[in-house]
């Protein structure tokens, strides 16, 4: 009887450490993700400015996409090879209004009106658009992994 109440006692203390182990590694509430992804969204408008290729490199996965109002799709690598080209590309004005992030688990999605006067592929683009950025939590960070905007009703 002392053997089964020793090993009870043992099964329990180990339940209690391998949750705290999973709690500890999952420490982040939606109210965190949610700030996480509104600085990230933040950050990119001044990236974009600055034309910090960096940035993007950083915070987007390697495998990602996004589909522009102009009707392309661009990879990673495409649009870090377009912001390198300076002559062609370059934003003069942005800003960002109506963001709202929605958390599930760790996966979130942020959704935004953009106004931007930029340089594109060297033709000039003065628009309003609506976007959708989606985001995967892995090991505790948040990373872009799609991104789409469509040219907004006028």
């Amino acid at each position: 009887m002392k053997r089964i109440v020793l090993l009870l006692f043992s099964a329990t203390i180990m339940l209690v450490g391998l949750s705290s182990i999973v709690l500890a590694k999952n420490p982040l509430s939606d109210d965190d993700a949610v700030a996480a992804i509104t600085k990230f969204e933040n950050d990119a408008v001044k990236a974009d400015l600055a034309g910090d290729s960096a940035f993007y490199e950083k915070n987007l996965v390697d495998n990602w996409t996004g589909g522009y109002s102009g009707g392309t799709w661009y990879t990673k690598e495409s649009m870090l090879a377009e912001m390198k080209d300076t002559a062609k590309n370059k934003t003069n004005s942005e800003e960002i209004t109506d963001l709202k992030v929605r958390v599930y688990d760790n996966t979130a999605i942020a959704t935004y009106k953009s106004n931007y006067d930029s340089m594109v592929g060297g033709e000039h683009r003065a628009k309003t658009v609506l976007s959708t950025d989606t985001f995967v939590r892995k090991n505790g960070v948040w990373r872009q992994v799609a991104g789409h905007s469509s040219e907004a009703a006028k």
